[in-house]
C-alpha cells in the first residue's frame, strides 16, 4: 500500500512537474545550448546549426565591458541592500509599536513593493534636473546652486538608480522583519526592562536575535532579485551614461538585441545564473544555520 499511495502521489504530481520542465527546464536547455554556439543570429534555429565551442565564453570573460559591469553590479547590489535593509527595519520597529492607524499604515507602505518597476519611473520626474522636486528642495535648502541632472550624469546616476531601487525593495523586508518581530513574546521585554536593561540593549539581546532568520532570508531573496533588476534601470537610464549604470542584466540584453549577438549574451547569462546559483550555496549555510 506504501508503495502504491507513493506511485499515486508521483501521477498527481506530474502535471505540475510537466509545466516546470516546460517552463523552466527546456527555456534553461536553449540558454546553455546557445551560449556554446559561435554566430551572429536571433534565428535560434539557424544558431543551434552552427558550430559549437568556448569562444563566446572566451569572449566575455575577456571583454572589458563585462568587467565593469560586474564593477557596477557589485555597487549596485551593495548600495541597494543596505539602504533597504535599514529603511525596512526601521519601518518594522515602527510598525511593531501600537498606534492609531497602524494597519492602514502598513498596506500603504507595501505599495512600492507591489507595484511595477516601470512605475518607479516617477523618480525621473522627482530628480528631473529642469523641475524635478529633490533639485528645488536643495535650491531652497541652499545645497545646491544649479540645476543638477541626476540621470543623466555619469556620477550621480547609478546613486539614483540606487536610491529608486532601494525605494521598491524596502517593503519587503519590513514585511519580513515585522513578521519576526511579532513572534518574540512580549514577557521577555518586560523582564528585560524589570531587569534594567537600556533600549540598546533591548534591541541586541532580544530583537536582533529574533529577526536574525528573517533578515538574512530577506538579505538573500533581494540580493538575488536585484542582480536580476532589469526594468528600473533600463527604464531611467538605458545603462548610461557612458555605461555608468550597465549592470550584468542591461549588459546582457544590449548583447542580444541590440548587438544580435545572442551567442554571447546566453554565454553571459549563464554565467550571470552561475553567479547567482554561487551566491544562493554560500547563502543557504546561513539560512541553515538559522532556521534548521
Amino acid at each position: 500500500m506504501i508503495g502504491r499511495s507513493r506511485w499515486v502521489g508521483y501521477a498527481l504530481l506530474s502535471p505540475a512537474l510537466l509545466a516546470v520542465g516546460f517552463l523552466i527546464a527546456y527555456p534553461l536547455y536553449l540558454v546553455v545550448t546557445t551560449s556554446f554556439r559561435l554566430g551572429k543570429t536571433l534565428d535560434v534555429l539557424r544558431l543551434s546549426a552552427l558550430p559549437a565551442g568556448l569562444g563566446n565564453y572566451a569572449t566575455v570573460l575577456a571583454s572589458e565591458a563585462t568587467w565593469h559591469s560586474v564593477g557596477v553590479t557589485l555597487v549596485y547590489l551593495v548600495g541597494t541592500i543596505a539602504p533597504a535593509f535599514a529603511m525596512g527595519l526601521s519601518c518594522a520597529l515602527l510598525l511593531n509599536r501600537v498606534f492609531p492607524g497602524r494597519r492602514w499604515l502598513r498596506s500603504v507602505i507595501l505599495l512600492p513593493w507591489a507595484v511595477p518597476g516601470v512605475i518607479v519611473s516617477v523618480f525621473l520626474w522627482l530628480l528631473d534636473g529642469s523641475f524635478g522636486v529633490v533639485n528645488a528642495m536643495l535650491r531652497q535648502l541652499a545645497w545646491l546652486s544649479t540645476d543638477l541632472a541626476w540621470f543623466a550624469n555619469d556620477h550621480t546616476a547609478l546613486g539614483a538608480v540606487i536610491v529608486a531601487t532601494a525605494w521598491k525593495a524596502y517593503p519587503f523586508f519590513t514585511l519580513t522583519l515585522l513578521a519576526g518581530l511579532q513572534a518574540i513574546p512580549t514577557t521577555l521585554y518586560e523582564a528585560a526592562r524589570v531587569d534594567g536593561a537600556s533600549a540598546w540593549q533591548r534591541f541586541r539581546f532580544i530583537t536582533w536575535p529574533g529577526i536574525r532568520a528573517p533578515a538574512a532570508l530577506g538579505a538573500i531573496l533581494n540580493t538575488l532579485w536585484a542582480l536580476r533588476e532589469f526594468d528600473i534601470i533600463y527604464v531611467t537610464t538605458g545603462g548610461g551614461p557612458d555605461r555608468a549604470t550597465e549592470t550584468l542584466a542591461v549588459r546582457n540584453y544590449q548583447e542580444a538585441f541590440a548587438f544580435f549577438r545572442m551567442g554571447t549574451a546566453s554565454a553571459l547569462g549563464v554565467l550571470t545564473m552561475v553567479l547567482a546559483a554561487l551566491l544562493a550555496l554560500v547563502s543557504m549555510r546561513t539560512l541553515r544555520r538559522e532556521y534548521f
